[in-house]
């Protein structure tokens, strides 16, 4: 194995390269974004489920790169809308605030026990042969009754943990609970074994 074995994040996201950068210091893993390779073309999300877009993305971008490759696909599902928006919840609407206003215009009149959602992330990784494994996590709570806070983005100003929502929380609060932050640790946590077989 080289000195360093190159990991790209397959995402153009500056935080999240950031975050993953720092739950692997200490591994003999050289972590880099998209930015690193400007010609990556953009990667579709097409398949229903959220395992299966994760691991599109990852075999994708390892072979570009031609290296280590790590990509998520997550998003939220609500109780009360069958399980939507799911794997739609980039799609859902054109940007963050008008997302949760559909949703919150969706979830009028629903009482608290129909609010209950869960976020859902799974993180992939793979090699340019293909995927060597995936991680999945998973964090329970509710839909708000309006919007709160100001950290965060996507639906955390409307998911409510424990009495708060993901937006009222700092970075660190809210990666500690997070299904993103769960499916990275589990990630980490079998990444020292899969760099010892790689070459």
């Amino acid at each position: 194995m080289p000195d360093a074995a190159r990991l790209l994040v397959a995402s153009t996201n500056r935080g999240k390269v950031t975050e993953i950068s720092l739950l692997l210091a200490g591994l003999p893993v050289e972590v880099v974004g998209l930015a690193a390779y400007p010609g990556f073309p953009v990667s579709e999300e097409p398949h229903p489920s959220f395992r299966e877009n994760a691991e599109h993305k990852a075999r994708e971008a390892a072979r570009f790169a031609d290296c280590l490759a790590l990509a998520d696909d997550s998003g939220l599902e609500v109780v009360a809308l069958g399980g939507r928006p799911g794997v739609q919840s980039a799609r859902y609407g054109r940007d963050d605030a008008e997302r949760i206003s559909k949703l919150l215009g969706e979830l009028r009149g629903v009482t608290e026990e129909d609010r209950r959602a869960r976020f859902v992330c799974v993180a992939a990784l793979a090699s340019p042969a293909g995927v060597v494994g995936a991680w999945e996590g998973i964090v329970a709570g509710r839909i708000a009754e309006a919007a709160r806070g100001t950290n965060g983005f996507g639906f955390d100003p409307v998911f409510l943990y424990q009495g708060r929502t993901f937006a009222e929380m700092s970075a660190e609060e809210k990666n500690a609970v997070s299904h993103r932050g769960e499916a990275l640790r589990a990630f980490v946590a079998d990444l020292p074994g899969i760099l010892h077989g790689y070459p």
